[in-house]
């Protein structure tokens, strides 16, 4: 093979490193961006943070469906080791906060880079994949935040700790909590992973649905990696979601794909 055919097979691959490069740092543009926004606010947002400590949270069958109940002892203060944990923290919360705002930019940019290898039909879904795809995000803090984190933080606090009282760090208190959203974030963007499995026919909802043994396998390591604490109690409360995302997917991908099968089918 010459040397000129050997470049003309690598340009493609070149190509397509220059825009992944491209896409990337426009992300991280836009995350900067979101950074220096919530900077501004980061001590609201760790006060805000710091609600599953002072407050349970209780459902009820009438409206008003669930509401926050002030703890009987809440922890109205954390302390800090170290003399540059509190600032750490404002930096990490601001991080974080970031990434969230900045998400729908992500999002494009990821559909910027993938929508060469997208039908022409497929294209005009940007707009769906970025609500889509910042709603499930959201979705998951919501349920994170207002399920997860209260019932987590009154069992684990309350478990055993009659003769102990809890001196919690702001460093281990935002990197334990925001673990926790950003993970569920991530895993709530389950169905839309799957339905894009589906379109490129990597998986199809018939061996999604027969491989449920090994989603639950799945759902219990990932849950292991995912969960700031190695604890099977906290690891079953994210493997629960992930398990129910996953069928919700192969609901989403079954709907999809008769409807591409329709289309083709009138199309023929």
């Amino acid at each position: 093979m010459t040397e000129e055919g050997m470049t003309e097979e690598k340009l493609p691959f070149t190509s397509h490193l220059a825009e992944l490069r491209q896409r990337i740092i426009k992300s991280l543009i836009a995350v900067v961006i979101g950074f220096g926004i919530a900077f501004s606010y980061s001590e609201n947002l760790f006060r805000f943070l710091t609600i599953p400590l002072r407050f349970n949270l209780r459902l009820n069958l009438q409206n008003p469906y669930f509401e926050f109940i002030p703890k009987e002892n809440p922890i109205e203060k954390l302390i800090f080791l170290a003399p540059a944990e509190a600032f750490w923290m404002h930096i990490k919360v601001s991080i974080a906060a970031g990434l969230i705002l900045s998400l729908p930019v992500i999002l494009y940019q990821t559909w910027k880079f993938i929508a060469p290898g997208l039908l022409p039909t497929e294209k005009r879904y940007v707009v769906p994949f970025i609500i889509a795809g910042t709603g499930l995000f959201l979705l998951g803090d919501i349920f994170c935040f207002g399920v997860i984190l209260p019932f987590a933080m009154g069992f684990l606090l309350t478990y055993k700790t009659a003769s102990l009282t809890p001196m919690i760090s702001v460093g281990s208190y935002i990197d334990f909590t925001l673990k926790f959203l950003l993970s569920f974030g991530a895993v709530f963007e389950l169905p839309i992973v799957i339905l894009f499995l589906t379109k490129l026919g990597i998986v199809t909802p018939k061996t999604l649905a027969k491989n449920r043994k090994y989603a639950v396998l799945i759902a219990f390591v990932l849950a292991a990696i995912l969960t700031p604490t190695p604890d099977a109690f906290n690891q079953t409360l994210m493997a629960g979601p992930i398990l129910i995302l996953y069928e919700a997917g192969i609901i989403i991908s079954k709907i999809f794909s008769r409807k591409q099968n329709s289309d083709e089918g009138n199309q023929g």
